[in-house]
C-alpha cells in the first residue's frame, strides 16, 4: 500500500485529524483578505472585456515576421491605445490588432498602416477586418447573468430541499466566495475576459458545487443522530470528520481535473501564440479550480458548523459531549498511570504486597479483625449462673 493510500485511510477511520474547522476565524481572515484585495481590484482596475463585450473593431493580417512593436508604434499614431497580439495556427503566424471602434477614414489608414508594416503595402487587403457591435457582447453579458441568477436559485433550491437551508446558505456563500475571487485575480493581472472566460467561470461554479455537496453528504452521514442517540461529539467536531475523511477524494479530484486544464492552457498559450479561446477557457478554469477546492473545505464546511451550533439542540450536546469527553480523558488519565504507582497513592499496603510479590517474597501481613456483624443478644441476655 501507498504512503498515500495508507495516509488517506488514516485520515478516513479517524486515527489522523487535522482541526480545520476549530481554526476557522484563520480561513475566515485570509479568505476575507483576499475578498478585500479582489474587490478594490474590481473598482480600481476593471474587468479587461474583449471586443466581443464592449466592441470595436479587429485586423488580423498573416505574416511570420511582422513586428508586433512597429505595428504598435503605427497603429497608436492614428488610433488611441491599440491592442497587438500574435497567434498561430495550422495556416501559420497571425498578427492580430484590436482598437476601439473606428470611423471610416480610421479604419482605412490602419489597414494600410497594418499591411505596410507586415510587408504588403500594395495589398491592403490582405488585412481582414472584423467589426464587433458593443450591443452584442451587452447581450451576452445580460444573458450570463441571467445564467447565474438561475444557477444560483437552483442551486440553492436543491441544498434546501435534499439537504437543509444551512446547508443551501454556507454552499452559495462558498460560490459567491469563488466567484469574488476569481474576478478579482482577472482585474488584478489584467486577464481579457471574452465569452470563453464566462463559460470558464459558471463551469468552476459547477465544480465548487460538486465538491462542497460531496463534503455536505458526509457531514450529513456523521452527524445523523446526534442529540438523540450519539452524545459523545458535537457538530463540529462530526463536520471536522467528514472534511478529513473527503480530504484525499477533493485533493485527488483537484489534481486530475487540473491536468487536462493545463494541457488546454499549454495549447492556448504555446502553441496558439498567447491568444483564442483555449487560452481564455483554461485559465479561469485554473484559477477557478483552486479557490473552489480551498472554499470547500475551509470555508463552507466551517460557515455550515458556525450555523448549526447556534443551534439550541447542538448547544446541549456540545455540553453533554464536553463533559463525556472530560471524563473520559481523565479516566484515560488515571488508566495510563501504572497499577503500583496509583496503589501507592491510595493503599500503600497493597503497593507493599506488590513490590513483594513482584520479588517472590510471601509476606505474612498482621490482618484486623473480620468485618462481621455482632450479635447484641449474644451472652448479654443468657440467664447468670452455672450452665447445666
Amino acid at each position: 500500500m501507498s504512503a498515500s493510500n495508507s495516509w488517506g485511510n488514516r485520515l478516513y477511520r479517524g486515527e489522523v485529524s487535522y482541526d480545520f474547522i476549530g481554526k476557522q476565524k484563520r480561513w475566515y481572515t485570509i479568505s476575507g483578505a483576499l475578498l478585500l484585495v479582489s474587490i478594490v481590484s474590481l473598482v480600481v482596475f476593471g474587468l479587461n472585456f474583449t471586443l466581443d463585450f464592449r466592441g470595436g473593431s479587429q485586423f488580423d493580417i498573416k505574416s511570420p515576421t511582422a513586428s508586433t512593436k512597429t505595428i504598435t508604434d503605427s497603429v497608436s499614431a492614428i488610433v488611441k491605445d491599440p491592442q497587438v497580439q500574435t497567434s498561430s495556427d495550422t495556416s501559420g503566424r497571425h498578427v492580430i490588432v484590436k482598437t476601439t471602434p473606428l470611423s471610416s477614414d480610421q479604419l482605412s489608414k490602419v489597414r494600410e498602416a497594418i499591411a505596410a508594416d507586415a510587408g504588403q503595402k500594395d495589398n491592403p487587403n490582405a488585412v481582414t477586418v472584423t467589426l464587433v457591435s458593443g450591443s452584442w457582447g451587452h447581450e451576452i453579458t445580460q444573458k450570463a447573468i441571467t445564467g447565474l441568477v438561475i444557477f444560483v436559485a437552483l442551486v440553492m433550491l436543491y441544498l434546501a430541499i435534499f439537504y437543509e437551508w444551512k446547508m443551501a446558505l454556507s454552499g452559495i456563500i462558498a460560490l459567491i466566495h469563488d466567484l469574488v475571487i476569481t474576478a478579482g485575480i482577472y482585474a488584478l493581472i489584467g486577464f481579457e475576459v471574452s465569452p470563453a472566460t464566462v463559460i470558464g467561470f459558471l463551469t468552476i461554479l459547477g465544480y465548487s458545487l460538486y465538491d462542497t455537496v460531496v463534503v455536505f453528504d458526509k457531514v450529513r452521514e456523521n452527524t445523523k443522530g446526534l442529540g438523540s442517540t450519539k452524545t459523545d461529539q458535537t457538530y463540529t467536531q462530526s463536520a471536522n470528520l467528514a472534511v478529513n475523511q473527503t480530504l484525499i477524494r477533493s485533493l485527488n479530484t483537484s489534481l486530475i481535473a487540473l491536468i487536462p486544464v493545463a494541457a488546454l492552457l499549454f495549447a492556448g498559450t504555446v502553441v496558439s501564440g498567447g491568444a483564442g479561446v483555449l487560452q481564455d477557457l483554461a485559465l479561469a478554469l485554473l484559477v477557478g479550480i483552486a479557490v473552489g477546492t480551498y472554499s470547500s473545505i475551509f470555508i463552507a464546511t466551517p460557515l455550515l458548523a458556525d450555523l448549526k451550533e447556534r443551534e439550541p439542540e447542538m448547544r446541549t450536546l456540545k455540553r453533554k459531549a464536553t463533559g463525556a469527553q472530560a471524563k473520559a480523558a481523565a479516566r484515560a488519565e488515571r488508566n495510563a498511570v501504572p497499577t503500583q504507582d496509583r496503589l501507592a497513592g491510595e493503599y500503600p499496603g497493597d503497593a507493599e504486597d506488590l513490590e513483594a510479590a513482584a520479588a517472590g517474597e510471601v509476606r505474612d501481613v498482621p490482618r484486623g479483625p473480620r468485618n462481621q456483624p455482632v450479635r447484641g443478644d449474644r451472652g448479654r441476655n443468657r440467664p447468670s449462673g452455672k450452665r447445666r
